[in-house]
């Protein structure tokens, strides 16, 4: 199986021709490159939150956003989001939202990889019970917003550095609070 590959972009997200190996791509000279995340609500309006597994090499054993990764080169962000759902969670997902269409972020080192993306933020509603990939995900928790917004203070050290910084985001999107409370209004 081939090496998955990154598609490196410009500041206005727009693909720059180049990709290179996903792994040797994110380090101190890492090249801002396409990704997402996505927040994956169900049928109660509560969030999905996974712990990345412990042998992941990116990342590993951290509490994060429902799903995230990287569109292959010429994919569709919204079918990379249902790829890697599928894959990692054994989700399918409907109603994929855009609510954060420019986000982006540097990491600081976390165990040698650094991250530098052009990531969109989504939302999603889930269609089926969770299957998670134990490849993916050691285990997960659904959380309603305000739980997951005490949790982010309380246990800060155990989450990803993208889950907190899109937390700012998001809890400052008047778009995501309109989603929020459409989704609470159909419980």
């Amino acid at each position: 199986m081939a090496e998955e590959a990154i598609v490196f972009v410009d500041r206005q997200g727009r693909p720059t021709g180049k990709t290179g190996p996903k792994l040797e791509s994110h380090t101190a000279t890492t090249q801002l490159h396409l990704a997402f995340s996505c927040y994956v609500f169900n049928s109660k309006g509560q969030h999905l939150v996974t712990r990345r597994a412990y042998n992941k090499k990116v990342w590993p054993g951290v509490l994060t956003n429902s799903v995230c990764g990287h569109p292959a080169p010429g994919e569709d962000i919204e079918h990379a989001i249902r790829r890697r759902a599928a894959y990692e969670l054994g989700l399918k997902i409907a109603g994929i939202t855009c609510i954060l269409p420019r986000y982006t972020y540097r990491t600081p080192p976390f165990q040698g990889i650094i991250e530098n993306e052009f990531c969109p933020v989504y939302t999603a509603i889930a269609q089926n019970k969770l299957q998670p990939n134990p490849k993916e995900v050691a285990e997960y928790i659904w959380l309603d917003w305000r739980d997951y917004a005490a949790a982010l203070q309380t246990n800060a050290h155990e989450y990803s550095y993208w889950a907190k910084d899109q937390y700012n985001y998001l809890s400052a999107s008047k778009q995501f609070a309109d989603w929020l409370t459409s989704i609470e209004a159909t419980q």
